[in-house]
Order: structure tokens, then C-alpha cells, then sequence
């Protein structure tokens, strides 16, 4: 049984590859606007544990951009990349339980057994593990850490319903930490939206296939589960995801009240007054997100 959530604590937790774009100030707002509707604290997490695909500075560039924009953390922000030692104890702790185990397959054998086994590649998408180093590695060395999964996770979203994902079939068992040494996001954002004490997670739908995964580690290191809420996706003039991997724009901040609306519509919002500060755009939101506050599940 998943263990009680207390106090709402939301966060918001881009990953500093580039300033904030279209898509993720939607997130932003969206997280905010959550946790001031529920009289909740709100938290800014940088999530740089893939630090070479983090351009100095860029963590400072997106603080200063949600402060623009009267988007302010209550508590200091952390970052993911000066926590190393909570997720080792966390990883230590799954393969003391059986939970992880070591694997010394390559990408190119991991693509070899999936033909073998499981038939041609899929064109998109990663590869579903096919178990190779599941009972051993065969006296080779460890490249990376990866999670045993076990048949499928069904969860609540607050706007999608129900979901289900067969982690088995699906995903298979998944990294942990990579064979360059990095920590993947799923286990580090688990151990951090724990020690924080999240309670409700508030993002882009996009990240809606990963709470599958995130939940199995949740229960599997005894952790809570939060509250999920994935927002809409902001897409491109091609129909594709607006992120900073296809160029995505950063926010023109000359005008923040304005930005705010856009994001506020987005978000499913009735139009909000023009003309208003920045303070007054975010306070016409939030009583328009009470208004049609998502079912809390």
C-alpha cells in the first residue's frame, strides 16, 4: 500500500539544456498555479544530472527568468548534480533487495538481442530491454545499474483518468545509472521528489509514460507515491513537441504578463485581463485555476 501524502508540495523541475521555451513556462505556470490553489509550498528542482548537455550558466538563465515572471521558489532551489550520494544510497538500497542488478551489455549487443529475441527494431523509441544480464553477467563487468521490473502499473492522472503500462512488455528493466557513470533521470527524480516531500507532480504529458516507472521505484525503495497531473503539450508549427531539441525559442520576456496569458491559455484557461502587470495576470490565473481546479483524484 502506498504510504499517506501529507501537506501539498509541488515543484517544478526543467532540466537547464536551455532557457525556458513556450512549452516548458506552461509547465512552470501550470505547477505553480497548482500548489497556490491548494495553499501548498512550490519548489524549483534543476535537474542537470546529464551535466555535459548543460551549458554553464543555464541554471542561473531559467531562475531569472521565472523570477521575470513573478515565478518565485519558497524554499532555495537545489540541483540534482550535488546529490550524488542520495541516489547511490537509494541504488545500494535496490540491489541489496534484489531489486537492481549490473549490466555489461553494450548498445550495440543490447540492439543484437532484441532482434534475436523480441524481432526487428522499432524505427522510434528506445529499445525494450531484453533481459540479457537479468541472472548474471557472465564474469564481464558492469557498464551500468539497471531496475528488474515486474508486470504492469496502473495509476490515477488527474487529467488523463487511468493508466496503465506494462513495464514488462513495454519498457523491460531499465537503467539506473549509466555505464558513463551519470545517474538516470527516473531513479534521481524518485529520490528527490521523495526527500522533498512532494506530494503532487505537475508537468508536460509528454513525461506521462515515465510514471509507470517512477511509481515501481517508488514502491520498490518504500517511498510515497505523488499525485500526478500531466498538462498539455505545447507543439511546434510541425506538429511535433515544442522542446529545446528542435529548436524551441526562449521566451521573450519584454512583455511577462503577456507570456503569462499564452501560458495561460494553453493551459485550457478562460482569456485573462490585458493590460495588467505581471502580479495581476498571475492572480486573474490562479482564480481561474480554482475555478476549474482538476479533479485531484
Amino acid at each position: 500500500m502506498d504510504t499517506p501524502l501529507t501537506a501539498y508540495r509541488g515543484r517544478f523541475a526543467p532540466s537547464p539544456t536551455g532557457p525556458l521555451h513556450e512549452g516548458s513556462l506552461v509547465a512552470a505556470l501550470a505547477s505553480w498555479l497548482d500548489a497556490r490553489a491548494h495553499g501548498g509550498a512550490w519548489l524549483v528542482r534543476i535537474e542537470d544530472v546529464d551535466g555535459p548537455r548543460c551549458p554553464p550558466g543555464t541554471s542561473e538563465l531559467i531562475l531569472g527568468q521565472l523570477a521575470a515572471l513573478g515565478l518565485v521558489p519558497d524554499e532555495p532551489p537545489v540541483w540534482q548534480s550535488r546529490r550524488g550520494e542520495l541516489y547511490q544510497a537509494a541504488l545500494d538500497r535496490l540491489i541489496a533487495t534484489g531489486h537492481a542488478y549490473g549490466c555489461a551489455c553494450t548498445r550495440a549487443e543490447i540492439a543484437a538481442a532484441y532482434e534475436r529475441t523480441l524481432g526487428p527494431r522499432p524505427k522510434h523509441g528506445e529499445l525494450v530491454y531484453p533481459g540479457t544480464c537479468r541472472h548474471g553477467t557472465q564474469g564481464r563487468p558492469a557498464r551500468a545499474w539497471r531496475f528488474r521490473v515486474q508486470g504492469h502499473i496502473e495509476w490515477q492522472d488527474r487529467r488523463l483518468g487511468v493508466q496503465t503500462q506494462d513495464l514488462a512488455t513495454e519498457v523491460g528493466d531499465f537503467v539506473l545509472k549509466r555505464a558513463d557513470g551519470l545517474w538516470a533521470y527516473q531513479l534521481a527524480v524518485v529520490v528527490d521528489d521523495a526527500e522533498q516531500g512532494i506530494t503532487d507532480v505537475v508537468r508536460g504529458e509528454d513525461l506521462a509514460d515515465n510514471t509507470p516507472r517512477q511509481i515501481a521505484l517508488q514502491r520498490a525503495l518504500g517511498l510515497p507515491t505523488p499525485r500526478y497531473l500531466h498538462t498539455p503539450l505545447v507543439l511546434a508549427a510541425d506538429g511535433h513537441k515544442l522542446s529545446k531539441q528542435n529548436g524551441a525559442a526562449a521566451i521573450d520576456l519584454t512583455h511577462p504578463s503577456e507570456r503569462l496569458r499564452e501560458a495561460a491559455t494553453r493551459l485550457g484557461l478562460p482569456p485573462l485581463p490585458t493590460k495588467a502587470s505581471a502580479a495581476d495576470t498571475l492572480a486573474a490565473a490562479l482564480q481561474a485555476w480554482r475555478h476549474r481546479l482538476p479533479d485531484s483524484g
